[in-house]
């Protein structure tokens, strides 16, 4: 498989193990248009590799992701053609995370914000550093939580608490994305390659297809509430993006003032 057309993500292998990194580090990994179509065709490619056992989501730098550049969130306010397009390439990557037949790990080495988040969250298996955290700020920014925080919250912590944290757009510690059952493992910064690397050399040893069945039923969970939710929230986050809340949450950022929202 041919990973040169990547530009925005690194990819690199070892012993069957496959390593995605976002490669956006001087702005935390956040995706801009360019990044954001390579997220639409890279696990496609990754599920056609051969050479391929299992695969790390990772980010370079200090972040894993702090999810969409702003310049391009607020350009999509009076851009339709290329909110459609980012519309589309959101339900085709959670649709390809799932139907990626591969173990996937996400080696979570700091912040995982809004999308950056649903990439984490959507994979296998999520370890941590200490220095990590999560959270989906959706609603900070004006905007509807609609590419995949609706779904996967609530089916990792339940319904109650998924709502308090899109609600809020609280971020927390992975500390306490762990006590809450939403990763699996949290583990010092100094020990994250290892703890990771060690997993992912025990998956690549296993038997490929007991795991990848086992992998297809299990998803079966979860592409039920895809079917039946991501249509219509991304629709609803599409709709948002026209709203004046959102210009007013990003010139308030840059202004770096608490943003007045009016709901129009």
């Amino acid at each position: 498989m041919d990973y040169q057309r990547y530009k925005c993500i690194q990819v690199t292998s070892e012993d069957r193990v496959l390593t995605l990194t976002l490669n956006r580090p001087e702005r935390l990994n956040a995706a801009n248009p360019e990044l954001h179509r390579e997220l639409a065709g890279i696990f496609q490619d990754v599920r056609e590799d051969q050479d391929c056992a299992v695969v790390v989501l990772t980010g370079a730098g200090r972040a894993f992701s702090a999810g969409g550049d702003l310049a391009w969130i607020r350009s999509m306010h009076s851009d339709p053609g290329a909110l459609r397009n980012q519309m589309e390439e959101s339900k085709k990557i959670i649709n390809d995370l799932l139907a990626l037949d591969k173990p996937l790990i996400a080696k979570v080495n700091g912040p995982a914000l809004g999308l950056g988040a649903t990439l984490a969250l959507f994979c296998d298996i999520i370890i941590a550093s200490d220095r990590a955290e999560f959270g989906d700020p959706h609603v900070k920014m004006g905007l509807a939580a609609g590419d995949g925080g609706p779904i996967i919250l609530p089916l990792l912590i339940g319904i109650c608490k998924a709502k308090e944290l899109l609600f809020t757009g609280e971020v927390i510690p992975a500390v306490e994305a762990e006590r809450l059952g939403m990763i699996n493992r949290v583990v010092p910064a100094a020990e994250l390659d290892r703890a990771v690397e060690e997993l992912a050399r025990k998956l690549a040893a296993g038997a490929p297809i007991a795991i990848r069945y086992t992998k297809q039923a299990i998803n079966r969970h979860v592409s039920f509430w895809v079917n039946l939710i991501l249509e219509s929230s991304l629709a609803l986050e599409g709709h948002s993006f026209l709203t004046e809340d959102l210009v007013e949450a990003v010139d308030a950022f840059r202004e770096k003032r608490r943003p007045v929202f009016k709901g129009s």
